[in-house]
């Protein structure tokens, strides 16, 4: 497949899921990016798309902003996204598969088993630590709302709350990210092609995405959500395994 299809394809589909979730642009453009992309331009382009669908959410959907929440995650999560620059560069490509497939294939149904599981009781040290390593996930893509959504389900926070924690929070950790790739030099001319392929292709399923989590029900999107991203994870997990078993 054409490059920049493959780019198009990646970014409809993560546009859609961020806008319905509020995260998780990232997790969905990988799977089908790293089938045919370098994981550093994989990993500027799902920082782009995902800043560019928090910017594009944050005008459709506003719920709740509190900062005396918010601002341990986001202290933490500062801390965090200059240790995922610096781990980017070194990252082997099925590695990064597999244990990306990994982390879907177990996180997303934990997700889905949440509502019967204990709260979790924390404080403000709890939330900048889980801030940091969504920093980290940041700064190596863009993956910067994983932790930080099931430490929040974990919670018990209501869906509004958490979707006004991670939607802030993920946009000022991905505005960071990505100036962070500016200065790094890991943005360059060659890529604004496929930049203007992402936001072009993520505009109208982004709207449809919001538009949609607007009349959802949290049980019915959350179950979409996920059980499209635990077949993502299947799919990486498939695609790198075998090669690393022979290695």
């Amino acid at each position: 497949m054409d490059p920049l299809y493959l780019i198009a394809l990646g970014a409809v589909v993560a546009g859609f899921v961020q806008g319905l979730s509020g995260f998780a642009f990232g997790m969905v453009a990988m799977s089908f990016w790293a089938w045919g992309l370098e994981p550093r331009v994989a990993a500027v382009l799902t920082v782009f798309g995902s800043l560019t669908g928090q910017l594009i959410a944050l005008f459709c959907v506003r719920r709740g902003f509190r900062w005396a929440l918010l601002w341990p995650f986001v202290i933490g999560g500062l801390l965090g996204i200059p240790l995922g620059v610096w781990v980017l560069p070194y990252l082997d490509m099925l590695w990064f598969k597999a244990v990306f497939g990994t982390l879907l294939v177990l996180w997303c149904p934990l997700m889905l088993a949440a509502p019967r599981l204990p709260r979790l009781r924390g404080g403000r040290l709890a939330d900048g630590t889980v801030g940091l390593l969504g920093g980290v996930l940041g700064g190596i893509g863009g993956f910067t709302g994983t932790v930080p959504t099931l430490w929040c389900t974990l919670r018990g926070f209501d869906r509004d709350t958490q979707r006004a924690v991670i939607q802030n929070f993920n946009l000022s950790m991905l505005l960071v990210t990505m100036l962070t790739y500016l200065g790094t030099g890991l943005v360059t001319v060659e890529l604004l092609p496929s930049f203007a392929v992402v936001a072009l292709a993520m505009a109208v399923p982004t709207l449809l995405g919001t538009r949609l989590y607007l009349g959802i029900s949290e049980q019915a999107f959350r179950r979409v959500v996920l059980g499209l991203l635990t077949l993502s994870g299947v799919a990486m997990l498939l695609a790198s395994l075998p090669v690393l078993l022979t290695r």
